[in-house]
């Protein structure tokens, strides 16, 4: 190598503008930033979702799985707007095996062999028997998704296709979730069906007793006032006090998953304290946590969410996938393929001993204790609208994701 050559592979990277032919590649996308862009993603649905009043709960990752899965069969334009749905940084998108290997990695974490909890995060395709799907894009989501292909009548028995995929979505989900797929959603001209399923049962690390448990007031707005079954116990308890409300962390055993609940300090200050969750507003929330022996009073309930959510992802940006100039060549030959319906349900259960949770989403393309003798240093008492999240701190993944305006 001549000293010339020398000089200008020293410089690589560095005077890159200056070299032409000399640019150093993004480095691949990580577990991390692929489980911080399903939050991103996770915020900006909470907003599309829940503009109407009432209460929400929703899976995040379980849509933002389902929607990736999608997103390697994606190329053009189509694909450029599903990885800004996505939170995908753009300069990283567009690698796609490295973009599936980092939901790959993710679901690993998400799905341990043996732990204190159950969680369950599965994905499965549903194709059209006699249709050609690229080699290379079922090997990646079988690979990396763990979406293995289950053949399907769709064209000539399009019925009895939903019921299987809706049994299989009821199996991995303890028939939490029933009927994902409603009637008539599937045609002749299906070709593909992707779907996530997840399932949380777990227990907390400090059970609520059940003897504790009684009638308290609960404020859903305004004057108004109703009586629901409310938990209690002293504990100590990640606490923090943010601008205008504050923060709880309740741990499940083992203390790997956590129940967080934000609390605004106001009746009705819910609305202030959505405007202000931010990706950048959570995580500092988050990180301020701290243990504070705190007295915490929360509602016992349960909640259930069924959402299409096609027009939320064309206002997150995802358009032309919709329409028929979807460009999804990447998982057929020949094109002609667009996403027709994505549809979601969910399922949440909170009680003394825990919570258990479920959700499911599919995608369809088609052709065209005892007192505590001390003060307590925090007082956490639950009796107005919150919102709240189950997540896995090791990833910082959002697994579930709601608020509760009315227990009742």
């Amino acid at each position: 190598m001549t000293a010339r050559l020398m000089m200008i592979t020293a410089l690589c990277g560095v005077l890159v503008t200056a070299l032409p032919g000399c640019s150093q590649p993004p480095e691949p996308l990580t577990e991390a930033e692929a489980a911080a862009a399903g939050n991103a993603m996770a915020l900006d649905l909470y907003r599309e979702l829940g503009t109407g009043p009432g209460n929400l709960f929703f899976s995040p990752v379980s849509i933002s799985l389902a929607v990736a899965m999608a997103y390697t069969g994606a190329q053009g334009e189509t694909a450029a707007e599903m990885a800004d749905a996505l939170g995908l940084p753009p300069e990283k998108a567009t690698d796609l095996e490295a973009v599936s290997a980092a939901y790959g990695q993710l679901l690993g974490h998400l799905n341990p062999e043996e732990a204190a909890y159950q969680l369950r995060v599965v994905n499965r395709l549903w194709g059209q028997q006699d249709f050609e799907f690229h080699a290379a894009f079922l090997k990646r989501l079988e690979d990396r998704f763990g979406a293995g292909l289950e053949s399907m009548d769709f064209a000539q028995d399009a019925e009895g296709s939903r019921q299987v995929i809706n049994t299989w979505v009821a199996e991995q989900t303890e028939d939490k979730i029933q009927d994902l797929i409603p009637q008539g959603m599937l045609h002749p001209d299906t070709r593909l069906v992707l779907t996530n399923a997840i399932y949380f049962l777990g227990d907390w690390a400090h059970e609520f007793e059940k003897d504790k448990t009684v009638d308290r007031p609960f404020h859903p707005g305004g004057d108004a006032e109703i009586t629901v079954p409310t938990m209690a116990q002293t504990k100590t308890f990640g606490h923090a006090k943010i601008d205008g409300g504050q923060l709880l962390s309740l741990p499940y055993q083992s203390g790997e998953l956590e129940m967080v609940i934000l609390l605004p300090d106001a009746v009705d200050g819910l609305a202030d304290l959505e405007k202000n969750l931010t990706p950048e507003a959570l995580t500092g929330w988050l990180e301020a946590l701290s243990p504070a022996l705190t007295d915490v009073q929360l509602p016992r309930f349960k909640l259930e969410g069924e959402f299409s959510l096609n027009k939320a992802l064309q206002s997150l940006g995802m358009k032309q996938a919709f329409t028929h100039a979807a460009d999804l060549s990447g998982m057929a030959p020949g094109g002609g393929l667009f996403i027709s319906d994505v549809v979601h349900k969910s399922f949440v259960d909170v009680f003394e001993k825990g919570t258990e949770a479920a959700a499911a989403t599919a995608i369809t393309v088609r052709l065209t204790s005892m007192p505590v003798p001390v003060e307590p240093e925090a007082v956490f008492h639950a009796d107005h609208p919150f919102l709240f999240l189950i997540r896995h701190p090791a990833t910082g993944s959002i697994l579930f994701m709601g608020r509760l305006t009315d227990p009742a």
